[in-house]
């Protein structure tokens, strides 16, 4: 097992429009060419209602339910709880009176050097119908906390995927710090 920081800058494979693909000791990875990280939001109505995302994300072929979520400071500079603000607001439609910063770590290790840190949203006001922006096609879905591993269990057997993150939201939501 190797450990240990490399202080080797990576070698450009290739750029696209949004990412970088690299390599540093035949190991290749993806960096994205805008944005600090990745926000995702645990948010939960006062009627108990967790608020989820679902769009067809095209790596997949599918439908996905995710959490309101998107890319830090890809707009100018923002901090993670400005950026969460915002996604949960443009996806949503829903503005949150307190934002709380959970956890922070690797989106997927192997593969991108992205940081995620998850936010929990609470006292929320809706304030437009959310959707998304540009050409996303984003449908909004209110789903009360006790029903929501059958919910999820439902869309699954209908085809679409589970974001892990979603899964995870029942203790974010049931933990009170």
């Amino acid at each position: 097992m190797t450990s240990g920081p490399e202080n080797r800058e990576p070698k450009l494979l290739h750029r696209g429009v949004h990412l970088d693909f690299l390599a540093t000791s035949g190991w290749e990875f993806v960096r994205r060419r805008s944005g600090t990280g990745v926000v995702g939001v645990i948010a939960c109505t006062e009627a108990m209602e967790v608020v989820l995302v679902e769009q067809y994300r095209r790596p997949l072929g599918c439908q996905v339910i995710e959490l309101p979520a998107g890319l830090v400071g890809d707009q100018g500079a923002e901090t993670i709880l400005e950026a969460a603000a915002r996604e949960l607001e443009e996806e949503t439609g829903y503005r949150a009176g307190v934002l709380d910063l959970l956890w922070s770590g690797p989106s997927s290790a192997g593969l991108t050097d992205e940081v995620l840190t998850v936010v929990r949203a609470r006292e929320l006001v809706r304030v437009d119908a959310g959707g998304g922006v540009d050409d996303e096609c984003i449908e909004v879905h209110l789903v009360p906390l006790k029903d929501l591993d059958c919910w999820l269990d439902q869309r699954e057997s209908a085809g679409a995927l589970v974001d892990l993150k979603v899964r995870l939201a029942r203790q974010a939501l049931e933990w009170t710090p």
